[in-house]
């Protein structure tokens, strides 16, 4: 117990140092988590009674990372209303549609041009084709995007995506572990996330006024352990039936945000959105080995560029069919470019399965690759438009330059 203690203690001194230095750099704090979880961890050597091999404590750092995940998407789900992806239903299974369509196929092209067996490329198109919710809901939250016109989408592509795991995942695993899986089981378990996701939406339209009975607790104490147990219970059920217990957070946050009591609920719950937030992606960091990715980082450079221009033509394509502006719409594409948890997964049942070693390195060095891009890409995304635009003419120059000749008139 002691060493465990001491332990977690010497990761969050380790958290709170990359914290120090990304806000020092005025950075996002979660590349700088994820590169100090890589340099520790099992690899690492020990300094005394330092031990930043993390042995004792690694399961209990990984399940406070995953405590983590549960918060950002609650929060998440709070800062926005079943109403309004309702209203956006079309644009989200569209714009979803869209998403995987665009990814997973360049996800099967690039494993076979590189001449991969069927097994492997069905893993690394898994690896290839879903974003991170986790650092997705991150960066929204800490490049103040939730207001924005396109995170109604890019929320609605996220839960589309995990319809698109429950399929994906259980096609595959029946496949490379060998375990059958029938169509009717697969079209049960369609059935079953659609039905669940629907039935939180009826709730939260319909039980509104019942929950604000409920929740009327003067007693913040009291009020913050009822607002807990239901996450976690929702969240633990939703991994029972098979669907992430992380989109079970987000919707539970949905339902939430109806209630007269969401924005009490927000206050509350930031301080351990961002404590646990940032325990996740050292967590993170520290199931990536560096010694062991040296020999996957030309197939991972070609996976990184793939899905960058995958993602910005997908994103560019769904925010103009729903009607967001050629601005908005570069926004998606470069806000769910990031992977993580998903792409591990996919890569462990590859190794599960006996598949080409190779699989596990790559999938390593393109989630780091890709976690501390995205972030980039989602912060200077305003630049990145001005330049798409100077090529592609996609806003008019007069409109574009109206403030400034304005301004140059006023100074006159």
């Amino acid at each position: 117990m002691d060493h465990l203690v001491f332990e977690v203690g010497t990761a969050l001194v380790l958290v709170a140092i990359a914290a120090l230095i990304a806000n020092w750099l005025n950075f996002s704090i979660i590349p700088f988590l994820i590169l100090v979880g890589m340099i520790v961890g099992p690899h690492a050597p020990q300094f005394w009674i330092v031990n930043l091999k993390f042995i004792h404590s690694a399961e209990l750092i990984a399940f406070l990372g995953r405590i983590g995940i549960l918060f950002l998407l609650f929060y998440l789900g709070l800062e926005f209303s079943t109403s309004k992806l309702i209203r956006s239903g079309k644009s989200i299974l569209v714009g979803g549609s869209i998403y995987i369509g665009i990814n997973l196929t360049l996800g099967l092209l690039y494993p076979t041009v590189l001449g991969f067996p069927l097994k492997e490329t069905l893993i690394i198109a898994g690896i290839i084709t879903v974003s991170s919710s986790a650092i997705v809901a991150k960066v929204l939250v800490d490049l103040r995007r939730t207001g924005n016109s396109e995170t109604e989408l890019i929320l609605g592509i996220i839960m589309f995506e995990d319809i698109f795991l429950a399929v994906y995942l259980s096609a595959v695993s029946g496949l490379v572990l060998g375990k059958s899986q029938s169509l009717v089981g697969t079209l049960l378990s369609i059935l079953l996330s659609l039905g669940y996701m629907l039935l939180f939406f009826i709730i939260a339209r319909k039980a509104a006024p019942l929950l604000n009975k409920l929740l009327k607790i003067s007693s913040d104490e009291l009020f913050i352990i009822v607002i807990f147990a239901s996450l976690f219970f929702v969240a633990g059920f939703s991994e029972t039936i098979h669907v992430a217990e992380a989109i079970g957070a987000l919707l539970l946050g949905l339902v939430y945000s109806e209630t007269n009591q969401a924005e009490r609920m927000e206050h509350l719950v930031i301080p351990f959105r961002n404590f646990f937030g940032a325990i996740f992606f050292f967590s993170f960091g520290l199931s990536i080995d560096p010694t062991k990715l040296g020999g996957a980082v030309w197939i991972t450079l070609g996976a990184v560029l793939i899905t960058i221009i995958g993602n910005f033509v997908a994103g560019l394509i769904a925010g103009r069919f729903a009607g967001l502006s050629y601005k908005s719409s570069t926004n998606i594409g470069l806000t769910i470019v990031s992977r993580g948890e998903f792409s591990i997964i996919m890569a462990n049942l590859g190794i599960a399965g006996g598949l080409m070693t190779i699989l596990q390195p790559f999938s390593a060095l393109y989630v780091l690759i890709l976690a501390i891009v995205g972030p980039i890409l989602t912060k200077e995304s305003k630049h990145i438009f001005t330049i798409m635009n100077k090529i592609f003419k996609w806003q008019p120059v007069t409109a574009q330059t109206s403030k400034a000749a304005a301004k140059k008139k006023r100074e006159r």
